[in-house]
């Protein structure tokens, strides 16, 4: 039958989910901290859990002589031999001790053994929830404070931050909440842990739950974009031909889907084919607008995508959401722009590009489909390279880059891609943006936060980047072009 200690032990071990040793190590340690107020420092004083008899037992060594001097730390042989038949003068006999230490001992007692067992049951629950970063965790709302959300996860508390919480949603205490785990801290008051409802893993963890093709193998989420609240983006593969990995996300009726929608509180999500061909890739991320052409620029992994003039405001998305989703989805910088615009564009560069020794139509529009953009980086290539694409002599392709070198220096080459055109009236007036008409405080802030200070910086813009700035549309962003067109105007012609 075991002690009512060995019962205690047992009880809070399973309670606490500590393991039998460490509080029996805390009930030892908690004993002998006692003793030393009782007893003092004087002697050798050890302190052992007595399994069978359950019991904590205190024990002093002391020196066998013949004489004692220091009662404290010596006994007598007599006595010694009362303890132990075999003593001998020279031994170190262990005295048992009385444990029962009074009301001041048992309080200190009392508080070594709860702070021991709290910075272990601290310990397990870090060594829990280490490994668990990038899981889902369900919890209760239990209170908030200043923005932030606490959450009763089981055994520990979590922490929602203000910034990782979904724009727009309110939480109730006592209201159960799913989150992601985004990290999991040490301190002094115990194991932190961190909680996002913003972070793209929360989505595909959410995905994850909902297809058991994802869990089993069969289909893979390979990226994942978010603005929460609003709109994301994810792309998915199937390594079964006969699976399709979109479909199976969106479920049947769209039921899979629709319980991650819900569960984000309404957020819009595009399941995307993930593709290995990156054209097709950055093409289908930009879904649901049609893509005519694109140009890539792998170095710097930057593609100019074309898309019809009524598609130009669906391939942007309101606000420039769409296209900085399969930005962030597919890590390619895009730049989008329409059919005219591109053609206006294209057009001026080749009739630029007519400027160089030896170049015509044909050789302009090879120098475009290469991915030439300026006579300034004709002038960066090697002319052995440039020969090869022309299928020219050598010399002649140096006279082409001598030529372009020439005419960047001399400024009288077509620059990088040609922006907007300049009044013909007079140089642009270098005043600041908050001049132009009707640009008031809050649109000159937004300008000038993104580099568009001075009326130049305006006139140099277009329509497609305008309109992706935070509170400018296409419209705004038209009206914006032309004030600034009118003020230069009016400056050249004072």
């Amino acid at each position: 039958m075991p002690s009512n200690l060995s019962f205690i032990i047992d009880q809070v071990g399973k309670d606490k989910g500590i393991d039998r040793k460490v509080i029996i190590e805390a009930l030892e340690q908690a004993v002998l901290t006692a003793s030393k107020k009782k007893y003092g420092h004087q002697g050798e004083i050890e302190v052992h859990f007595n399994e069978e008899a359950g019991e904590v037992e205190l024990f002093q060594f002391k020196q066998v002589v013949e004489e004692i001097t220091n009662p404290a730390t010596e006994i007598s042989l007599e006595e010694a031999k009362e303890l132990d038949s075999e003593a001998q003068i020279g031994d170190s006999l262990g005295v048992k001790l009385n444990t029962d230490f009074g009301r001041i001992g048992a309080q200190t007692a009392k508080q070594v053994i709860i702070q021991r067992v709290r910075d272990a049951e601290r310990e397990n629950i870090y060594n829990e929830f280490k490994d668990r970063k990038g899981d889902i965790v369900s919890g209760t709302v239990q209170r908030m404070e200043k923005g932030n959300t606490y959450i009763n996860i089981g055994r520990a508390e979590a922490v929602l931050f203000a910034k990782e919480q979904i724009p727009g949603e309110v939480y109730r205490q006592g209201e159960r909440l799913r989150a992601y785990i985004l990290d999991v801290q040490r301190n002094s008051k115990g194991p932190q842990i961190f909680l996002s409802r913003t972070h793209p893993g929360f989505i595909i963890k959410l995905f994850d739950m909902e297809v058991p093709e994802i869990s089993e193998g069969v289909i893979k989420i390979i990226s994942a974009a978010r603005e929460p609240g609003e709109r994301a983006k994810i792309s998915v593969y199937s390594s079964n031909r006969d699976v399709d990995p979109v479909g199976a996300c969106v479920g049947m009726k769209g039921s899979r889907v629709q319980s991650v929608v819900q569960e984000l509180r309404g957020e819009r999500i595009d399941i995307i084919p993930w593709n290995q061909d990156q054209a097709k890739y950055v093409c289908n991320g930009l879904a649901p607008a049609k893509i005519s052409r694109v140009y890539i620029d792998e170095e710097n992994r930057y593609m100019e995508v074309v898309v019809a003039d009524d598609q130009l405001s669906l391939a942007i998305g309101k606000k420039g959401q769409n296209v900085r989703l399969a930005s962030k989805l597919t890590g390619w910088k895009i730049d989008i722009k329409s059919e005219s615009k591109m053609e206006k564009i294209s057009s001026e560069i080749l009739e630029g590009f007519k400027n160089l020794p030896y170049i015509g139509d044909v050789h302009s529009r090879v120098l475009y489909n290469e991915g030439f953009r300026s006579i300034k980086e004709v002038g960066e290539v090697d002319p052995e390279e440039l020969a090869k694409v022309l299928e020219i002599e050598k010399e002649k392709a140096v006279e082409i880059v001598e030529g372009a070198l020439r005419m960047t220096r001399q400024g009288e080459g077509v620059e990088e891609a040609p922006q907007q055109e300049l009044p013909s009236s007079g140089a642009p007036a270098p005043g600041p943006v908050d001049q132009i008409e009707g640009v008031g405080e809050k649109t000159a802030e937004i300008l000038k936060t993104h580099g568009l200070k001075t009326v130049q910086d305006i006139l140099k813009a277009d329509v497609e980047g305008l309109s992706a700035l935070p509170g400018i549309g296409v419209k705004k962003a038209e009206k914006l072009i032309q004030a600034a067109q009118r003020y230069a105007e009016g400056t050249g012609h004072e």
